[in-house]
């Protein structure tokens, strides 16, 4: 071993044995550097594998991941063979070294250079194009299941005569194998010429021949691939016409072909191919002729073509022949892209009736009479009332509701459906006392309960719950109350092991449970255990000893989220709502199938056309992560969550939908059968609010079928602003229980209203039967209001309502000076005998409440306006059945109640109960001041018995003949209730 520094007598330095130990070091640091990235990577995909499988959809785990793999290795192999192959063959073809120029002389010190290692060199080339071909491949899975698994439309186009297939499933593939071949192409060109300059076959610089006879045979067969694909792309652009988008001035966004496109640009693409067929075939000739000069003469010929035929010819076209007479030109075509539309949207059926815009009834009790009976005036507007359903209800703080509730139909005890306001008593991580990880993801893991109300009605301004406390009780039976996935529910959480689960607690403590569903991923195993630690970032789940024998991960927890990833080739309806179904809290999820691939039919974004008032203030609600433009759109396919389960069943709902059916075949046993729907979910089926928003979008221009009435865009409409906010946004559409005029009886509809362009006043009333189990489920109305005369439209009414001084001050009251804020609910449009009959709840946040109480109606009918305590007081007003009165001013904003006073029955049983209810009630709403909820839930436990016990004795004193003859026990039930 040689020294290092010193003399005979200095110190020696071993320097061999710590070199081994670094290099041992270093390669130990690598190896497990690349055992950590590996386990990254199996981490990633192992915890997928076992959520599908847990989920019991594994079989789209395997389809999609067989398919990327499949199209990753097709075509990363293709394109490194490709470009391998040339730089092979151009390195073959090189000229002997005796025959190079100085400056091919020059260049042996780099051909030296890369020598030993041009095979490595090779290798590193092909291999890295074809990573990244193979990247760019695996990601048009769905264009490759779409065109091999698609089923024919049995419609075709009005230009072509294709099958509207051949634009939604062919021509996407084509074209991905057409990019895919130029991209080949391309980088085998540069590849190549580089290779032939590197080895000698081309030169720059030296005198006389630029190319060797077989380099210039090897680029002129590769530019001759080139322009034969450019000549393949002429041919596909010809049927891409039928579904390219442009700007036409006279419409808009415009999809298909117009007149220059028919008469200028299809025969023009035509002429082109035949060209660059040509131009190709001569590239080829020069394998015999050794020259490039009539290859580049044919494709010099060829450019200047495009730029006089492809371009100039058309401009010329539409500036001489279309401008001077643009409507007769593009009538035809508008008719085509009218129809088509129409078709795609699923409005074709739209029925479009005028409507008198004035009523020409005289009888005003009859009018009185058949306004309770048109519709069933919601006035708990779910987007107002969350904070009451929170103060009320929440419980306790690790509860919550979403901001926006929904509406949905159930029977009460008589068996009458009414619309009723449903929520979720959720899992709010931001009440948890104290967050930290045990608690956050095994202590509180799940909500409980649902909470309804009556839609309709009001309980001194509060909800006139028909579910409620804790644990829930009322109209919907017996349940499981536990809620493990809903839309609040966004984080992991572990189940089922030692550590107990909170569910909530009473004067007898803390209940706790402990998971017992088969849902989520066992952590027993180790592997899974260290895996989800990595995919989660979380260590302790590897150590920790809260997990244990039965533990179970829960994850991609809100109902949006697992119906997206069991079915990623739909796209998903932003309002996802619960419904107790067969003893079960049901997420219900309606679903899209998409193209922008039929033919003629304009494109729209879904984030731009679903966004309303609500989206503004609550994305999660709308479609806004979709951006991408489609042209055809089907609510294929329901789908349902279980709350405690996290089950998801997909239903089959359009069984006509060839999109949905071509992605059953890509997916096999994915999707049940539409009769496999129960009964009772059918009743809480409903038409889905986006596709309606899209829907209503595409009728402000295509509710008109005369293509000059279209062009002319006299009859244009708008969806109008929100009036009872300052967000500026659309209007929401709103669910109601009511009658058309050409229906015999009320039916749950979702409605919306439009405006002239630029205008405020009224177009038209729009509905659509949203009742699933309805023979005219789907069937969309539209009442237009005459032109000639001015109908007030949403923004005027608020604006009248607002601008009323009788009204103003009643506000200003209310507000108490600024104290309480008012708040506006829903305006709800309704058409009754040939007028609009609008109504509007008015809410009042203040005098030490937190939360929104009804305090009165505001409604319109034929320019007569009323603002009341209850529904009923102001219909009386607008009919003339009642004067309007106004309220007694209490001080605080609020209008005195009415007297609560039990009546003398004569009966002392039946007094006796009214008394009892009396006091409950009183130490109700003294519990409620206080934000006592155990001993609000209590007294209202309370009421409940008294009254019960006031009607059980009343109705037996009139079996007896006994008691009172009014019936005044039966009247108490309804004490302290006001209808509205």
């Amino acid at each position: 071993m040689p020294d290092r520094g010193g003399g005979p007598t200095g110190p020696r330095i071993r320097v061999g044995r710590p070199s081994r130990r670094v290099r041992t070091l270093l390669m130990t640091l690598g190896v497990l550097a690349v055992l950590a990235m590996a386990f990254v990577m199996f981490a990633g995909f192992w915890t997928d594998w076992l959520w599908y499988r847990s989920v019991k959809y594994s079989s789209v785990f395997t389809t999609t991941l067989s398919t990327k793999i499949g199209l990753f290795f097709v075509f990363g192999l293709l394109m490194a063979a490709a470009v391998g192959v040339n730089i092979w063959l151009a390195h073959r073809l090189r000229p002997p070294l005796s025959a190079m120029s100085m400056e091919q002389q020059n260049l042996d010190r780099y051909r030296m250079g890369i020598a030993p290692y041009k095979r490595w060199l090779l290798l590193a080339i092909t291999s890295l194009v074809g990573l990244i071909a193979g990247a760019s491949a695996s990601g048009q899975w769905r264009t490759w299941l779409m065109w091999v698994n698609g089923v024919p439309f049995h419609q075709k186009d009005p230009q072509f005569h294709l099958d509207v297939s051949f634009y939604a499933f062919d021509l996407p593939w084509y074209r991905f194998l057409l990019g895919f071949g130029f991209a080949a192409t391309v980088l085998s060109l540069i590849a190549a010429a580089l290779t032939h300059y590197l080895y000698g076959g081309l030169r720059i610089t030296s005198p006389g021949a630029r190319a060797t006879a077989a380099a210039t045979g090897h680029l002129s067969v590769l530019l001759g691939v080139f322009v034969a694909l450019k000549a393949v792309a002429y041919w596909l652009d010809r049927y891409g016409l039928a579904v390219k988008s442009s700007d036409f001035k006279a419409t808009g966004n415009w999809t298909g072909l117009r007149y220059v496109d028919a008469n200028a640009y299809l025969p023009a693409k035509t002429i082109l191919f035949c060209i660059a067929v040509i131009c190709a075939l001569l590239f080829f000739a020069t394998l015999w002729r050794r020259t490039w000069q009539l290859p580049v003469i044919g494709f010099g010929l060829m450019v200047l073509s495009a730029i006089l035929i492809g371009g100039l010819y058309p401009a010329i076209v539409q500036k001489f022949q279309v401008q001077p007479n643009e409507q007769a030109k593009e009538a035809p075509y508008v008719e085509k892209n009218l129809k088509a539309t129409r078709e795609a949207y699923g409005i074709d059926q739209t029925k479009v009736a005028d409507y008198a815009g004035k009523s020409t009834t005289k009888d005003k009790g009859k009018l009185r009479s058949d306004a309770a009976d048109v519709a069933s005036i919601r006035l708990m507007d779910p987007n107002v009332v969350s904070p009451t359903f929170q103060q009320l209800q929440q419980m306790w703080a690790y509860y919550g509701f979403p901001s926006n509730l929904d509406v949905d139909r159930y029977k009460d005890p008589t068996g009458k459906v009414q619309d009723t306001v449903i929520g979720l008593r959720e899992l709010n991580l931001n009440g948890i006392p104290k967050n930290n990880w045990i608690n956050d993801h095994f202590r509180y893991t799940h909500g409980y309960g649902v909470v309804a109300a009556k839609g309709t009605e009001a309980d001194q301004g509060a909800p006139v719950f028909t579910e409620s406390d804790l644990p829930s009780t009322g109209d919907l039976g017996t349940y499981q109350q536990r809620v493990y996935y809903g839309e609040k529910t966004t984080q992991y959480s572990i189940v089922g092991g030692p550590q107990k689960e909170i569910d909530y607690s009473d004067r007898s403590g803390e209940k706790t449970t402990s998971y017992q569903g088969k849902s989520g991923v066992n952590l027993s195993n180790p592997i899974n255990r260290a895996a989800y630690a990595v995919a989660f970032n979380e260590p302790q789940i590897l150590y920790s000893g809260a997990i244990g024998e039965g533990s179970r991960i829960l994850y991609n927890r809100t109902p949006k989220d697992r119906v997206e990833a069991v079915a990623p080739w739909l796209t998903i309806d932003g309002d996802a709502y619960p419904a107790v179904v067969n003893h079960k809290i049901q997420w219900i999820v309606d679903a899209y199938t998409t193209t922008n691939g039929y033919p003629y039919a304009s494109r729209t974004t879904l984030g731009d056309t679903t966004a309303d008032s609500l989206t503004a203030a609550n994305n999660q609600r709308a479609v806004v992560a979709q951006q991408n433009q489609v042209n055809y759109i089907r609510n294929s396919v329901k789908a349902t969550v279980d709350a405690y389960t996290g089950e998801v069943k997909l239903y089959q709902w359009d069984t006509k939908d060839p999109v949905l059916k071509t992605w059953m075949k890509a997916f096999p046993n994915t999707v049940k059968k539409k009769s496999e729907i129960s009964q009772a979910l059918m009743d809480h089926l409903r038409y889905p609010q986006d596709l309606f928003k899209v829907q209503r979008e595409l009728l402000t221009r295509y509710h008109v079928k005369d293509a000059q009435t279209f062009l002319s865009g006299s009859e244009v409409w708008q969806v109008p602003d929100d009036p009872t906010n300052k967000s500026g946004s659309a209007v929401p559409p709103y669910y109601l229980s009511m009658k058309m005029p050409d229906q015999q009886s009320q039916a749950f509809s979702l409605t919306t209203t439009f405006t002239p362009n630029g205008r405020d006043n009224l177009s038209a009333f729009m509905s659509v039967n949203a009742e699933a189990d309805s023979p005219d489920y789907g069937k969309i109305d539209i009442l237009k209001m005459p032109s000639d005369e001015a109908v007030d439209g949403p923004k005027q009414v608020q604006s009248k309502f607002n601008s009323n001084e009788v009204i103003a001050e009643k506000i200003r009251l209310l507000s108490g000076g600024g104290a309480s804020e008012v708040e506006y609910g829903n305006l709800l449009t309704v058409p009754l005998d040939g007028e609009l009959l609008y109504a509007e709840p008015v809410y009042v946040r203040g005098g030490g409440l937190k939360y929104p109480l009804l305090r009165k109606v505001l409604v319109t009918y034929a320019g007569k306006t009323a603002f009341e305590d209850t529904l009923e007081k102001a219909l009386n007003v607008v009919f003339g059945a009642a004067k309007e009165t106004p309220p007694s001013d209490t001080g605080d904003g609020s209008t005195t109640p009415p007297d609560t006073t039990p009546p003398d029955t004569g009966n002392p049983t039946v007094q006796k109960a009214l008394n009892d209810a009396q006091k409950a009630f009183d130490a109700g709403q003294e519990a409620l001041k206080k934000g006592d909820w155990e001993a609000y839930g209590q007294a209202q436990k309370d009421l409940e018995a008294a009254l019960k016990r006031a009607k059980d004795a009343q109705a037996k004193a009139d079996k007896t003949g006994g008691g009172s003859s009014d019936k005044s026990g039966d009247k108490s039930s309804d004490k302290g209730s006001s209808s509205g």
